[in-house]
């Protein structure tokens, strides 16, 4: 069961073009927002649909991967982990952040453009 432990799969739509960069240790680390949708009934009956944006980010060769074959409105399922960290702004404010880590990557959407 320790397999099963904080594990997230989505399937998606890229909401913007990956960013990369290459840090000076070698790591790379690609990064991009992943839009889900979600459908349901309100309490009338009527069908409503919803959007969730999910911040995720893959290290090394899945972001060089990433990089290169991923761009906005892309198709892709992504499986990972949820991770939440906190950094310091340049005014000085404590912000939260929640990402998915990603491990693996599939692309759904496979058109030429």
């Amino acid at each position: 069961m320790s397999g099963l432990r904080n594990r997230v799969t989505l399937i998606g739509r890229l909401g913007r073009d990956p960013e990369s960069k290459t840090f000076d240790s070698g790591k790379t680390k690609t990064s991009f927002s992943l839009a889900t949708k979600e459908f349901r009934r309100n309490t009338e009956g009527e069908a409503v649909e919803g959007v969730e944006w999910h911040n995720v980010i893959f290290w090394d060769k899945p972001a060089r991967v990433a990089a290169e074959y991923l761009k906005k409105g892309k198709e892709v399922a992504v499986e990972g982990r949820i991770s939440y960290r906190s950094y310091e702004d340049k005014e000085g404010q404590k912000r939260s952040i929640t990402e998915i880590v990603g491990t693996d990557l599939v692309l759904i959407d496979r058109s030429k453009d």
